[in-house]
């Protein structure tokens, strides 16, 4: 589907999952280059679209416009979609993250993963009829799942925040004049929004990123408030902490409905409170996998030793430690792959396009904080030609559109910094020591 956020996108979904399919969201703002690889490694029968938007489509894709008549999925009689049944591990909507190869990976998310989803919305969340629940996130975050199933499962309303009020004092005013009762948001955008405009009764969730303390402390102090973790391989939530403003860290709390974790170590034993190993999950939300990629979806859905015949669990690449409460700690990523802004990114998927550009001999991209709170993209690049060449005077503005072409948004490094050779390797890592503090545009 390649629709704006709207009731017509919602009611396109949803028309998909009644019919038995599986739909792809397809971000307006991803670059017509990287929709057609999403299409095509999908495999998609047909693009929901509308206006502007149809015209976007790559060829050779049927392109049914919402309110054309074009589809017709099942029979009808007297006007009713006969009923389709799917199973539990029918595929329910594939979505695309980054991948560490050069292109992203479509996890493939089940229908039975959606159940304990809701059931933790109505247990944990306490949403029902008469809740209304914000629709923040972008079409091409699993967060959006979050949100529409929160709603549109419990009985609850959904509204759509407009674009133009997603920030800010707008962003207040929104909640309050639409009666909200439940708001999913990022640390970062908490962070500009000040609590007191937001009414306490606001239940308010904060996922996608590590939450800083302070932000934490400020806004559950007087409301409910809780920190969700869990990666799109989990069905979006994993584990779950209702926020403490007298809490000495921020938690990720414990596992969800139906769902287990372990923290292990790297011979898949437990560690004791306090030691910090790689966090596994287990349980019904578990994805069928990656679309296409067997060796990909076998490397990280391993066996489960601690659950029954053919029980799988997901290696998150997460640290984490428990508290002597039972309670988990984020401590960082096993491996390369950094979160921006509440985008998970693996930054071998931007050197890789930026190799691809034919003035670009080696590449890496490191994701730096140079302001605490402000993680930004940094890509250091060893030019074909040497850097006093002449040549090389406009390939940082080259690599901006060469990214930007290829790429989302979120991913284009913020700062692209010329060097002459990249800085050696400590134990098969780049020396970060080493690299110059970037310039930001």
């Amino acid at each position: 589907m390649l629709l704006e956020r709207s009731v017509d996108l919602v009611v396109a979904l949803l028309g998909v999952l009644r019919a038995g399919g599986a739909y792809l969201l397809l971000d307006p703002s991803y670059p017509v280059e990287r929709r057609a690889w999403m299409l095509a490694d999908a495999g998609a029968v047909c693009v929901v679209s509308s206006g502007v938007l149809a015209g976007g489509v790559p060829g050779g894709v049927p392109v049914v416009e919402v309110g054309g008549g074009g589809l017709v999925v099942g029979s009808v009689v007297g006007g009713v979609l006969d009923p389709v049944v799917v199973g539990s591990g029918g595929a329910a909507y594939v979505l695309y993250t980054s991948g560490s190869s050069g292109v992203p990976k479509g996890v493939v998310v089940s229908h039975g993963g959606f159940a304990g989803l809701v059931a933790g919305h109505r247990g944990l969340l306490g949403v029902g009829p008469g809740c209304r629940v914000a629709q923040f996130a972008s079409a091409g975050f699993d967060t959006f799942g979050w949100e529409w199933s929160m709603a549109l499962l419990t009985g609850a309303a959904l509204v759509v925040v407009p674009q133009e009020e997603r920030l800010g004092g707008e962003l207040a005013v929104f909640l309050a004049r639409e009666g909200v009762t439940h708001v999913t948001l990022p640390p970062g955008v908490l962070a500009l929004l000040d609590e007191g405009d937001v009414d306490p009764g606001v239940v308010v969730v904060t996922a996608g990123e590590e939450c800083p303390p302070e932000v934490m402390a400020r806004w559950s102090r007087g409301r409910v408030m809780f920190n969700s973790y869990g990666p799109t391989e989990t069905t979006v939530d994993a584990t779950l902490w209702r926020c403490d403003p007298d809490a000495g860290e921020v938690l990720i709390g414990g596992p969800v409905f139906s769902t287990r974790v372990f923290v292990l170590d790297g011979s898949l034993e437990p560690v004791p409170p306090g030691v910090v190993g790689e966090l596994y999950v287990a349980g019904d939300g578990l994805a069928r996998g990656y679309l296409r990629r067997s060796g990909l979806t076998g490397e990280r859905f391993v066996a489960c030793p601690f659950g029954g015949a053919g029980e799988r669990m997901y290696r998150t690449g997460d640290l984490a430690r428990w508290t002597a409460e039972g309670r988990l700690v984020f401590a960082g990523r096993a491996d390369d792959q950094v979160k921006v802004r509440g985008h998970r990114i693996e930054p071998g998927e931007i050197a890789g396009v930026l190799t691809a550009h034919p003035g670009v001999a080696q590449a890496a991209v490191v994701a730096r904080e140079d302001t605490p709170g402000d993680t930004r993209l940094t890509a250091y690049i060893v030019p074909e030609t040497t850097t006093t060449d002449p040549a090389t005077a406009s390939l940082s503005a080259d690599l901006r559109a060469h990214t930007a072409a290829r790429l989302p948004a979120y991913m284009i490094p913020a700062a692209f910094v010329l060097l002459p050779e990249l800085p050696l390797t400590i134990n098969g890592k780049l020396n970060r020591a080493a690299l110059p503090t970037p310039e930001y545009a």
